[in-house]
């Protein structure tokens, strides 16, 4: 299975960037997709997480800014960010649980980070 990320950019204070991840493989079904950010310097932290229901959460900083959203037939997750701060630069990862076809054990896959540059 692999996750690939699209949407890199660089984006002034206030303005906004959508992020998608995709998942491809022999997947049979996808339980929970997250979307992680590790700002320079910092730990790696979960931004906010989308399960099959659909439920959502999210991180405090993010919330009524950001909104994760998936589209099962194409296994794909998205992260509309809205009134970005330049606190919000960071790599983004997504990250998915996913039951491969022919397989009993879920497994958590990670696609490769995207870098978010917000400017003052």
């Amino acid at each position: 299975v692999q996750l690939q990320a699209c949407g890199r950019g660089l984006v002034q204070t206030g303005g906004s960037l959508r992020l998608s991840c995709a998942a491809s493989g022999s997947i049979f079904s996808i339980n929970v997709m997250r979307w992680y950010r590790q700002p320079p310097g910092k730990e790696r932290e979960l931004v906010a997480a989308i399960t099959d229901g659909p439920s959502t959460n999210y991180v405090d900083s993010v919330k009524g800014r950001f909104t994760i959203s998936r589209d099962n037939a194409k296994n794909t997750v998205y992260l509309q960010m809205n009134s970005l701060k330049p606190e919000d630069t960071a790599v983004y990862y997504c990250n998915a649980v996913v039951l491969r076809v022919s397989e009993t054990m879920w497994r958590v896959h990670w696609g490769r980070g995207t870098l978010v540059t917000v400017s003052s």
